[in-house]
């Protein structure tokens, strides 16, 4: 256990943006509020209204990595981010029904996505997310040469880096703003509570509270 935290304390690694804003409601159904805003504080640990809670805030990729080390005691991170860490030491025991999206192949609009697959070419796949992108072609059958990129998936297919992408999708509308649509859907996404296997049984009275009204919030 990492010596940030006394024995009594539990740290929360949330991300920015839509998991943090869709866990808030969660927290408050176990009472506690985080009572400063990552938006607008550029501290990375925030305060809540619990002396022994606190929140970190780190990269959605990263949130397993601090739990699974003990960094932080337990995350909510997407099970896009969960697939390609592994999920090793993490004890998984809700998907808390938030942040909903999907994983998605996308081409340009004019690439003939369904042709080029039934004749066998090889495709050059843009993505972050290169371990659920090379097991779902291996299941089609469908040679593919992985480009990995951490950001600005969209731009790979507009500049000929890639002839398609395997990212997350919500609206769509970051598709069709840059001229690509969606041809394939992977899984559905939703975001889920991990919590370190360590923690569980060294805090699990602090813990087990939390778990059960995040179940229960997250069954609304």
């Amino acid at each position: 256990m990492s010596g940030f935290q006394a024995n009594s304390q539990l740290i929360l690694a949330l991300s920015k943006g839509r998991i943090f804003e869709d866990t808030l409601p969660l927290l408050e159904a176990a009472g506690i509020t985080v009572t400063e805003n990552p938006e607008t504080s550029r501290k990375l640990i925030l305060s809540t209204n619990d002396p022994d809670v606190r929140v970190i805030i780190v990269r959605a990729t990263d949130v397993p990595t601090y739990v699974q080390h003990g960094a932080a005691d337990f995350g909510v991170a997407g099970k896009d981010v969960l697939l390609e860490h592994g999920g090793e030491g993490l004890y998984q025991p809700i998907d808390l029904n938030i942040a909903a999206c999907r994983m998605s192949v996308a081409v340009r609009n004019g690439f003939d996505y369904e042709t080029a697959v039934r004749q066998g070419a090889r495709l050059r796949v843009a993505t972050k997310f290169v371990q659920t992108a090379r097991e779902h072609f291996a299941k089609k059958g469908v040679h593919v040469d992985l480009i990995k990129l951490y950001g600005s998936m969209e731009l790979a297919p507009l500049v000929g880096l890639s002839d398609a992408i395997v990212d997350v999708v919500s609206t769509g509308n970051t598709l069709r703003a840059n001229d690509l649509k969606e041809v394939e859907a992977i899984m559905d996404i939703s975001s889920r509570l991990i919590v370190n296997q360590a923690a569980l049984k060294l805090k699990r009275e602090r813990l087990q509270p939390i778990i059960e009204a995040f179940e229960r919030a997250s069954k609304k």
